[in-house]
């Protein structure tokens, strides 16, 4: 049995014990993951393909440990003009293994910390009474704001003339 499932930005091809080393993982050593976007998973014949992930299918892994890669060199070079740039880097990597391919049941826990978020918006209310006031204010500051066009557009829908031959400041002037 193996599945395709996409960890940290990157899709892997994992099977049970299977050792793997993927990007910077925020999780501690020893501690267990899992990843819930599974794209694909092959149990013998039967395959089954996410559309793009496959619901209720989880692959469990623990991390081993954090770890920096080989390092990689970068040299820029523009010939006959004295420009040479060495650089260096090396990836940080975790090292995971993967423990379990749970197939379906498996229980998304993204989904249980978003409905409380959902939730707390919309007890506040009192902000309605407060913008009456401020929107006079608020037209003021919004005619400068505004382009040239849009104020004409306002101009003409309030029946003012001569607007053609306007500057900026005389249609705000004109409109307040």
């Amino acid at each position: 049995m193996y599945a395709i499932v996409e960890i940290a930005g990157q899709q892997f091809k994992v099977e049970k014990d299977q050792k793997v080393f993927v990007h910077r993982l925020q999780t501690e050593e020893g501690k267990k993951v899992s990843f819930d976007n599974v794209l694909l998973l092959s149990d013998g014949d039967k395959v089954t393909v996410g559309a793009p992930a496959i619901d209720g299918a989880q692959v469990g892994a623990k991390v081993l440990k954090h770890l920096k890669g080989d390092k990689v060199i970068v040299f820029k070079k523009k010939r006959r003009k004295g420009y040479r740039v060495k650089n260096g880097h090396r990836q940080s990597l975790t090292e995971i293994q993967i423990e379990n391919i749970v197939a379906s049941g498996a229980k998304p826990a993204k989904a249980e910390k978003a409905a409380p978020k959902k939730a707390e918006p919309k007890a506040t209310t009192p902000k309605v009474e407060a913008k009456p006031v401020a929107k006079k204010e608020e037209a003021t500051q919004d005619l400068s704001k505004m382009t040239v066009a849009e104020l004409k557009e306002a101009a003409k829908a309030k029946g003012i003339t001569g607007i053609s031959s306007m500057k900026k400041a005389d249609l705000i002037a004109a409109l307040s």
